[in-house]
């Protein structure tokens, strides 16, 4: 097999997977433009409070993430254990560097 052909066939298989991927996320959680506007309003709520801006970096990156994870539950699949964990992760983190673990 030429250089080229091995490349070409190296690209099909990576395209292949990532559909694979994308219809699974698809599956567990919701139509992606969907999850994207959901996402967006719980940030702008989130943006508004006012103390966001006195927020330090990991605090506002937590808050998004956590966000994200809620998006995902609201418009996918709300038993999938493993976004519940992903919050639970992201706020452990928080409270590790607030109290200085």
């Amino acid at each position: 097999m030429s250089e080229e052909a091995g490349r070409y066939e190296s690209k099909m298989k990576q395209d292949s997977e990532l559909e694979a991927t994308l219809k699974e996320r698809g599956n567990r959680y919701g139509d992606f433009c969907d999850h994207a506007v959901l996402t967006q309003n719980i940030k702008i709520v989130m943006q508004s409070g006012r103390r966001w801006n006195d927020l330090a970096p990991y605090q506002t990156e937590a808050l998004e993430m956590i966000a994200h994870k809620i998006g995902r539950i609201l418009n996918g699949d709300p038993d999938y254990f493993d976004s519940w964990r992903d919050i639970a992760g992201y706020a452990t983190l928080v409270d590790k560097e607030l109290t200085g673990e």
